[in-house]
């Protein structure tokens, strides 16, 4: 894809338009580093729970900018943004990335604590320093961003996407083998040991990996974390795997407050699972 925004112009994003992207907010610390404006519609998405922006507009303020929430629509303007240390109250991929945006253009030197350390995070910093950013740290939990005038094109190769890979892995429900090809198998490596845990066969290569079930499956516990934890968003396909799992395993949600509605349609197909809270006991049949 070719993004050419030189005749780009407005920071408005219409509530229409703002509906066509889930990750609409990340336009806020983009506009802001920009123009020194942004109008945005709040996030939508999947119900999985609260899913609120407040660690985002924290960081924004934090620059110096103003955010005022009202109709739905997210309006932050500055002067300004200056440099600033911000500490995350909690770890967030989304502020993570969105205060990164903004703060490529702010004056000085801004210190993120207690950030993300997933891959796309990392992936966000790399193709950002290639357009002239100046980023440090991305990886681990203290990104400084010392900010700069302007930033250049660039051209960048996204990484694969873990979580798809990791949704190709877990069809050794089928008690096939599955190669998967076009990954970084170190991304996969939370997976990877709860499913060697549960007898299936993993074998690696630079990049790619081999996943065979031709052997009974055992339970296992699994327990949602941030990077390099097991991914909330392959708490669905494991848990579906477990379902098929000798003996009874227990799988504990701490991302999201919400995120074992599909058990329902699981149990009409005969998955056996109990659910309490954040947590879900499943029997395998």
């Amino acid at each position: 894809m070719t993004v050419d925004p030189r005749t780009a112009d407005g920071y408005e994003v219409s509530y229409r338009d703002s509906q066509r992207l889930r990750a609409r907010y990340y336009l806020i610390g983009a506009l802001l580093a920009r123009y020194k404006k942004a109008e945005v519609a709040m996030p939508g998405g999947c119900n999985f729970g609260k899913r609120p922006i407040d660690l985002h507009l924290k960081g924004f303020r934090a620059l110096g900018a103003t955010v005022i929430e009202e109709d739905g629509m997210v309006k932050a303007y500055a002067e300004k943004l200056i440099g600033t240390s911000i500490y995350m109250d909690q770890v967030s991929v989304g502020a993570t990335i969105n205060v990164m945006l903004a703060a490529t253009m702010a004056e000085g030197t801004t210190t993120m604590e207690n950030a993300a350390k997933e891959p796309h995070v990392v992936d966000t910093a790399n193709y950002l320093n290639m357009m002239g950013a100046n980023i440090k740290g991305a990886g681990t939990d203290v990104i400084r961003i010392k900010g700069v005038p302007e930033l250049k094109g660039a051209q960048y190769t996204i990484i694969p996407d873990q979580i798809e890979a990791g949704t190709y892995m877990t069809a050794a429900i089928t008690g096939g083998d599955v190669l998967v090809k076009n990954i970084i198998p170190k991304h996969m490596d939370s997976l990877t040991a709860k499913l060697e845990e549960m007898n299936v066969k993993v074998a690696e290569w630079e990049d790619s990996i081999r996943v065979m079930a031709d052997e009974p499956l055992r339970a296992v516990n699994v327990k949602t974390m941030s990077y390099p934890g097991f991914p909330t968003d392959l708490q669905p396909q494991i848990a579906t795997l477990l379902a098929v799992c000798n003996g009874t395993s227990v799988l504990t949600e701490n991302v999201w407050e919400n995120r074992y509605q599909y058990m329902g349609e699981l149990r009409k197909l005969g998955a056996d699972v109990e659910i309490n809270g954040r947590v879900a006991t499943i029997h395998g049949i």
